[in-house]
């Protein structure tokens, strides 16, 4: 074969092979464009919108399918709900953030959903209802009560509409400080008989809301009367107390009502009281913990009764803890009795979930003791066990206390 002819036959073969990878390409890409899928995306269940309360705060769980990203946009000037995320790619899951309606006046809102940016063609709307007026006074279903010495109480106001107060007997009673959630009240020192005054919340717009609470102050013997129903942490439920603040945590305001806590030096010198919802709770595993009475408002020397409500701690599953409560009259005085065993055990979680009825605070549990020669530097302490407990018994001896009272007896 000659030169000429082997030339050829290479050039043709090589022409070939370029049509042939040419063609090739141009198949790849026509398949590429035939399994190339159309654009989609649904909400599971395909709901278009939903109906809630004034008080809601998240809705639930939805899930997207897609193919393409997503964008879902408020229609609009308000913002009151919310979704969390605000936009995706294939599937995924949102949710609405929704506030609490404060207004009187049902409301909608739309939400548009974007896809790879088309906007799809059914907006999802939102529906809440209006709000209800209400004046609450917190704590009050049994009144409020102030102690002989005075001071300072303050009253907390759940609202939703502008209010003031009026005092049938603001003889003893005065304003020490105002806000849009609270009244604070100055308490004289009261020397005689037993006396109250009525307090009502009103609101000029909504007269149908007016809150009545009576104050009643202790006759002049007494000179403590505490309900700790100043502090709100944790749960009512005394084995769920995973929330509660120790004392070192509570606020200034909280401090200042005179009530101090030893640092436990066997444990950090961790100040080792907690504060729940209207109680407190002395101590933690190993370590107990105590609780130190403000100043008293003696003059001379005196007896006093000091009584009290507490219980032992109980974890949900139904153990029970040491039951020593201690207590001293720090500065001056002799106390006659120097400890209890606390035998009022509240319910285990297994005893709530069967309905058995448990009032741990029932008066008829309550715990006294009486303190010969107090005088103005005596203050009580409730020590739960021992501050070291590593050695002792369980090493928990964790105590629940509240409702304490001095009072001046003959």
């Amino acid at each position: 074969m000659n030169t000429y002819l082997v030339f050829n036959v290479k050039k043709k073969v090589t022409k070939l092979l370029l049509v042939f990878l040419l063609f090739s390409q141009v198949f790849v890409s026509c398949n590429k464009d035939e399994i190339k899928t159309d654009p989609y995306f649904n909400i599971e269940g395909d709901p278009t919108g939903i109906s809630v309360d004034r008080t809601s705060n998240e809705s639930q769980n939805y899930v997207v399918r897609s193919n393409r990203s997503w964008q879902i946009v408020p229609q609009g000037e308000d913002r009151w709900a919310k979704t969390f995320p605000t936009e995706g790619k294939d599937d995924g899951i949102f949710k609405f953030i929704i506030e609490e309606n404060n207004t009187f006046d049902a409301r909608t809102m739309n939400f548009a959903f974007i896809v790879d940016g088309e906007e799809q063609p059914v907006l999802f709307r939102i529906d809440q209802e209006a709000n209800i007026p209400y004046i609450t006074i917190l704590g009050a279903d049994n009144g409020i009560t102030v102690a002989s010495a005075g001071g300072v109480t303050s009253i907390n106001i759940n609202a939703n509409v502008p209010w003031t107060y009026s005092l049938d007997d603001n003889s003893w009673l005065t304003e020490e400080g105002l806000s849009d959630t609270q009244l604070q009240l100055l308490a004289a020192k009261n020397r005689g008989d037993e006396r109250s005054a009525i307090l009502t919340i009103s609101s000029a717009q909504y007269p149908s809301l007016d809150q009545d609470v009576v104050i009643t102050q202790s006759s002049g013997s007494v000179i403590l009367q505490e309900n700790f129903s100043w502090l709100a942490y944790g749960s009512t439920v005394p084995y769920e107390w995973e929330n509660a603040v120790r004392y070192d945590s509570w606020t200034q305001e909280e401090r200042d009502r005179g009530w101090t806590v030893t640092p436990n030096e066997f444990s950090k010198d961790e100040p080792l009281c907690y504060a729940m919802i209207g109680y407190v709770k002395l101590g933690k595993t190993n370590y107990g913990g105590d609780l130190i009475s403000p100043n008293l408002d003696i003059e001379g020397t005196v007896n006093l009764l000091v009584t009290f409500k507490s219980a032992t701690y109980i974890a949900a599953t139904g153990n029970v803890d040491d039951r020593i409560l201690k207590v001293y009259a720090l500065g001056a005085g002799t106390t006659s009795v120097s400890e209890f065993s606390i035998d009022n055990i509240p319910n285990s979680k297994a005893e709530d979930e069967a309905g058995i009825i448990n009032d741990i605070w029932d008066p008829a549990r309550a715990y006294s003791f009486t303190i010969t020669g107090a005088t103005s530097q005596t203050r009580i302490k409730f020590l739960g066990g021992d501050y070291d407990l590593r050695t002792i018994g369980q090493g928990k001896n964790r105590i629940f206390l509240d409702d304490i009272r001095v009072e001046i007896v003959e």
